[in-house]
């Protein structure tokens, strides 16, 4: 089934069932108000929002409305735990290869992960809202989980089975705030502004195959000035799945459902061509980009995000068909208004080839 969560005037909205076309919608006001609590009584609540799933899917339903996304907050407005992980380690290599660095042996076998803001998620329409340009906008296209109680001590193959649902996320950064607070040894804070989440999130079943040992085995799309830049495969090259992220944060603590469990950047490996690295599937967030650039050519090209610039964030199924629906957002200044569709759509990120589908 596929759940959603409709502005209402209220912090946590109004949970919806979503027609697996994304055509249409039913209110689960019967069942539950609010996506938490299905996720606290999920053996209880699941079942009948997937009654109501398949008879919304088979024209059943006398209520239902036309779903629109632009009427979305986040799946879960807001939650109890907003855990990112660094799951796809070609993203780490290129960045620190880039400033020379190499990456510790620890990397491969203890996943990186830092804890966001989870108390003010952004819908898959909403501006992203940033006080300054100089602050280096980013935006990263990532998978993210929603789990189910996990007691801590808890291993990899039983908390995989904790998972509820999936859903996308652009877990936005600064990246010019980066370098600071990282030297000060406490992580990310200011740079992570924050995370956009897709219209929908799904459960494993609309997944079909294309969910295998905790990944996702299919395509994410990244569009930034409607000009696609990235559709990199989330499958393959993900070191860490899902399991392994969320024993991560179970290895001193209790999870508790609706904890939401973030891939990191999507990212894979680059190829030798005529003697030249290409990465063929682009890339899923500007400081790839530019760390692509500064190995090729000694220095980065491509700049950050500027006001009036659009991202948008899109995974499709085996059948071609938009799974999550799509986040779609424009950077916009602290106080400021809006550009106008032509002024986004005349900028460009760069001259290079785009991924094809």
């Amino acid at each position: 089934m596929k759940l959603a969560t409709l502005k209402d005037g209220s912090r946590d909205g109004q949970l919806v069932v979503v027609s697996r076309d994304l055509s249409h919608a039913h209110y689960a006001t019967g069942i539950a108000h609010r996506l938490q609590q299905v996720l606290d009584d999920w053996g209880f609540l699941a079942p009948q929002l997937e009654d109501l799933s398949t008879q919304l899917n088979h024209g059943r339903t006398r209520h239902a409305f036309p779903f629109d996304p632009a009427q979305c907050m986040a799946p879960l407005p807001r939650a109890y735990q907003w855990a990112d992980g660094s799951a796809y380690l070609n993203h780490v290599e290129l960045v620190r290869k880039a400033r020379g660095a190499e990456v510790p042996a620890s990397f491969y076998t203890d996943p990186l992960m830092y804890q966001g803001g989870s108390d003010d998620f952004l819908g898959p329409c909403d501006d992203i809202v940033v006080p300054s340009e100089a602050m280096g906008i980013d935006f990263e296209a990532e998978i993210a989980v929603v789990t189910g109680d996990v007691k801590m001590g808890t291993g990899p193959d039983e908390a995989l089975d904790a998972v509820r649902l999936v859903m996308l996320a652009n877990d936005v950064s600064l990246r010019h705030l980066i370098p600071a607070e990282l030297a000060k040894g406490f992580g990310f804070f200011q740079s992570k502004p924050a995370t956009a989440f897709s219209p929908v999130a799904v459960t494993l079943d609309e997944l079909g195959p294309a969910w295998e040992q905790g990944r996702v085995h299919l395509a994410l799309q990244s569009t930034w000035n409607g000009r696609k830049v990235g559709l990199t495969d989330a499958g393959p090259d993900m070191t860490f799945h899902f399991g392994q992220l969320i024993a991560h944060i179970a290895k001193t603590r209790n999870v508790r459902a609706g904890s939401i469990v973030g891939s990191g950047t999507v990212s894979n490996p680059g190829v030798e061509k005529n003697g030249r690295m290409e990465w063929p599937k682009g890339y899923a967030c500007i400081a790839e980009k530019r760390s692509m650039e500064t190995i090729l050519d000694g220095e980065p090209k491509t700049g950050f995000m500027k006001f009036g610039d659009t991202i948008r964030i899109e995974m499709k199924g085996l059948d071609g068909k938009s799974l999550f629906g799509a986040i779609e957002q424009e950077v916009v200044q602290m106080g400021g208004q809006r550009r106008s569709a032509a002024e986004a759509a005349s900028r460009s990120p760069s001259g290079d080839e785009a991924p094809e589908d």
